[in-house]
């Protein structure tokens, strides 16, 4: 395997992970939002990884709504309470979104560390070659 593919194969996951990152960002910064544009609160989103054509680097084969039930609060004051006084909150448990997010960049960091041993490697022996 060239040097090069293994820089492509550390660049897929770098792609993939930072979409994910951005997938949870997402998730995170509507996990209160019980109106949308659609009507009815914000749905969880998740991205589903796959690996590359011929088992190089990673491919985001989806980004999927989850389909867990919202979360019911009793709040009969609130704007979107329906006429039981029940509002529907987003699917989004922060704890598991900071969970993943941590996961994501820890692969994302790995993914960083590959690319740059790579790209060391190559100058080394572009460097051999110059002697």
């Amino acid at each position: 395997m060239p040097i090069t593919d293994t820089m492509a194969i550390s660049a897929s996951g770098m792609t993939a992970y930072r979409l994910w990152m951005d997938v949870i960002a997402s998730n995170l910064a509507n996990a209160d939002s019980t109106r949308t544009a659609e009507g009815g609160p914000f749905q969880r989103q998740m991205v589903v990884l796959a690996a590359g054509a011929e088992r190089d680097g990673v491919d985001v084969e989806a980004v999927k709504l989850d389909p867990s039930p919202p979360r019911e609060v009793y709040d009969p004051g609130h704007p979107d309470a329906d006429a039981r006084g029940i509002v529907r909150y987003p699917n989004v448990q922060p704890v598991r979104e900071m969970v993943d997010m941590l996961n994501a960049s820890r692969a994302f960091e790995a993914n960083a560390v590959a690319m740059t041993v790579s790209k060391n490697m190559l100058a080394r022996a572009l460097e051999i070659g110059m002697r």
